[in-house]
């Protein structure tokens, strides 16, 4: 399975974060339901239990239908959206800095032996 992002470290992995972190890790993309569900890695019906309430905070929208089928992506424009992508980049920001600290030690410590 692959390294949990900072923003799921930090929120938590609850199927609702694990969307949002999908969303905003893709967030130039536009994607079917049955897509993001897959995406985050979670199940149909957890995404239907989260998606009213994404629906309802603005945090998706739809972009475009192809016969049936209506595609989402990140709504961008909103401002708890906004704020969402403003706490990502610092998260990331942070465990960065915290990375290179690491990396300094190491490096001192390997100069002292």
């Amino acid at each position: 399975m692959a390294e949990e992002s900072v923003f799921l470290e930090f929120f938590g992995n609850s199927p609702q974060f694990r969307i949002i972190d999908f969303l905003l890790e893709n967030r130039l993309k536009d994607f079917t339901k049955t897509e993001i569900a897959k995406g985050a890695g979670i199940s149909w019906a957890s995404l239907f239990n989260h998606w009213e309430e994404l629906e309802k905070n603005n945090i998706v929208k739809p972009t475009r239908g192809i016969g049936k089928i209506i595609l989402y992506q990140l709504d961008e424009g909103a401002p708890m959206v906004k704020q969402l992508r403003k706490m990502e980049l610092l998260l990331i920001k942070n465990a960065a800095e915290e990375e290179e600290v690491k990396m300094v030690s190491s490096a001192r410590a390997g100069k002292r032996k």
